[in-house]
């Protein structure tokens, strides 16, 4: 029980890697604070959570409702008066087309989902991730930013602005005891993936459990990193 009595929000939680996650930290004694949009994979996960003996808070919210992030803030400090952990997951692909292609609903959609609404999560959390004794913030990246990929312009894109944006997060909290730290889990057994290569084997990839003990180890009060591009494949590998 390495998370006992600390508390975890996780964004995107009904499925695939936030899934994943809920369910780890749940595992090591965590209370986890569920945000998704769909009310049934909320409740779904609350249900395989309660069977292994933990507990949950089901927040139904689309991640890109600023004021509702706001109120979630709010509600957090009402009842818990702080944030253990924060990991920011939710994230969208969009359409895979050229630069000039692409449509401007579809880019905005994608940069609010993948990078506005993490600066909004920092914004209305950082306040109650300083009133732990250790919080932990960690957000979902991909390689994708780190390589001019034709035809990936918009998700691309929003991941590097999201790795930049949390560096600067990291630096801001170098002297505090908050932690943060991006994750790339790499090719992954999730809906995101099946959506980006249609014609792959699922089977052939790793499933998102394969990533809970990555995911723990950065949340635990004694993870030291800051700043970091963590490879979770790679640490998968090794």
């Amino acid at each position: 029980m390495r998370l006992a009595g600390r508390i975890a929000l996780i964004t995107g939680a009904s499925r695939g890697l936030g899934q994943a996650a809920a369910l780890a930290y749940a595992s090591e004694g965590a209370h986890c604070v569920l945000v998704a949009r769909t009310v049934g994979g909320l409740e779904a996960l609350d249900d395989k959570i309660r069977g292994l003996g933990g507990s949950a808070t089901l927040v139904p919210l689309d991640v890109t409702d600023g004021p509702g992030i706001d109120r979630l803030g709010a509600a957090l400090y009402e009842r818990f008066r702080k944030l253990d952990i924060l990991l920011g997951n939710a994230g969208i692909l969009g359409t895979l087309s050229p630069m000039g292609h692409i449509d401007p609903a579809v880019f905005e959609r994608v940069m609010a989902v993948n990078v506005t609404a993490n600066w909004r999560l920092i914004r209305s959390l950082d306040p109650l991730l300083r009133q732990s004794d250790a919080g932990r913030a960690i957000f979902v990246t991909s390689g994708a930013g780190r390589r001019a990929l034709p035809y990936w312009g918009a998700y691309a894109t929003s991941k590097a602005a999201l790795d930049m944006l949390v560096g600067i997060y990291a630096a801001e909290c170098a002297h505090t005891n908050v932690r943060v730290n991006l994750y790339n889990p790499g090719p992954t057994r999730t809906g995101m993936r099946k959506e980006a290569f249609p014609g792959e084997d699922p089977q052939s990839l790793r499933p998102p459990e394969a990533h809970g003990e990555g995911l723990i180890q950065l949340a635990l009060p004694s993870c030291t990193m800051n700043g970091e591009w963590v490879a979770g494949d790679a640490a998968l590998e090794s």
